[in-house]
């Protein structure tokens, strides 16, 4: 079981069992005891489109909707995108220890990678970000301009 907390407030705990698959199963024909089905396979899905890991954990959740006296729409409504990064990093430590208690390492594996390539892309694209020279790049499109308003371009230096 894993635990995160809304931007309400409200404690939420994740557990992976079969019930709980079959409950996600039923409610969006989404099979989380095979992580690598589909093209692309469902764990990059969930990885890369929030709103569908989004309705993947309000189903995983849907059993304390009474307990917190709240509606799905309560329950998106206070997933802000710390909720949603806390919930993400919850439900795939869930997975991996029911595939490692289930004796499914290669899952579990696959579950601990796909993290760190999210990670990894993350940061990759997060340092591409800061390497950006904005004013190289405006004076490299202006570059078939007059050499007057080439000239004229101002530069600046800092950020």
């Amino acid at each position: 079981m894993k635990t995160f907390t809304d931007a309400a407030g409200r404690t939420w705990t994740l557990t992976l069992t079969l019930g709980t698959a079959m409950k996600v199963k039923a409610k969006l024909d989404i099979d989380l005891l095979q992580p690598e089905a589909g093209d692309p396979p469902l764990l990059t899905r969930l990885g890369t489109d929030e709103m569908l890991l989004g309705e993947v954990l309000c189903a995983m959740l849907e059993g304390q909707f009474e307990t917190h006296k709240v509606t799905d729409d309560d329950v998106r409504a206070g997933f802000d995108g710390q909720t949603l990064l806390a919930a993400q990093k919850a439900f795939y430590e869930e997975l991996i220890g029911f595939f490692r208690s289930r004796g499914r390492n290669d899952r579990a594996k696959a579950v601990a990678k796909q993290m760190a390539m999210i990670d990894a892309a993350v940061t990759a694209v997060e340092t591409r970000i800061d390497a950006l020279d904005i004013d190289a790049t405006i004076r490299g499109a202006m570059s078939g301009a007059s050499p007057e308003v080439l000239a004229s371009a101002p530069t600046t230096s800092g950020g």
